[in-house]
């Protein structure tokens, strides 16, 4: 096996590893899942996520997340579940309707352009950014995506692996410092607020709109 080879595998084991977590939130129960990896309710709870709000998920995936900011929001929110997988919408929309979410709309939609989402311009009270910017080769799109949903003072949540490594992740070399994920949403105008505590393997910084 060449080093290429070696790399591709270990990014594809990974890649199956997160598949799996995401696929067993649907099969474990409420409890466990607010006791587990990220504990989604606490972390947008801090980030001041309330009943009413409209908000977003970039890059949703399976929903960890989108459901989450379902039950936050209440009826009279509303959640746009964003990604470009349709098989993780799908699931997404299923759960959403097992769980009498009908607030959750999931969009297909591609964030590494300008205006991906489709959203209204300053529409959104609130966005959060899981595990994706590590992905993209057009960080400040995505940022920038952001900006234009929010309303005026509106807030995101950038939510990352941690540098240090860990045995779970992407590789160190892929990893975002927490320095460089300010200075990226600085660029496209929010500040910093604060720091929230996402437990042992992420970070998840709250920034504001200008």
């Amino acid at each position: 096996m060449t080093g290429r080879e070696g790399m591709e595998f270990c990014n594809h084991l990974y890649v199956n590893i997160m598949d799996i977590q995401s696929s067993a939130q649907s099969i474990i129960s409420p409890a466990l899942t607010r006791q587990g990896f990220l504990q989604p309710e606490r972390i947008l709870a801090e980030c001041g996520v309330k009943k009413s709000d409209r908000v977003a998920d970039f890059g949703s995936g399976h929903g960890y997340y989108a459901i989450a900011l379902g039950e936050l929001v209440g009826n009279e929110g509303k959640v746009f579940a964003i990604d470009i997988q349709k098989s993780a919408l799908d699931v997404i929309r299923a759960q959403a309707r097992a769980d009498h979410l009908l607030q959750i709309e999931p969009i297909w939609a591609d964030l590494e352009v300008p205006n991906g989402s489709k959203i209204k311009t300053g529409s959104l009270d609130f966005v959060v950014i899981s595990d994706i910017l590590y992905q993209s080769g057009q960080k400040e799109v995505i940022l920038e995506e952001a900006s234009r949903i929010l309303k005026p003072m509106g807030r995101i949540a950038v939510i990352e692996w941690n540098e240090q490594k860990t045995l779970l992740g992407p590789p160190a070399s892929l990893r975002i410092p927490r320095e460089t994920a300010k200075t990226l949403a600085a660029r496209v105008g929010f500040s910093y607020e604060r720091e929230i505590d996402a437990g042992t393997h992420h970070y998840s910084l709250l920034f504001q709109k200008k």
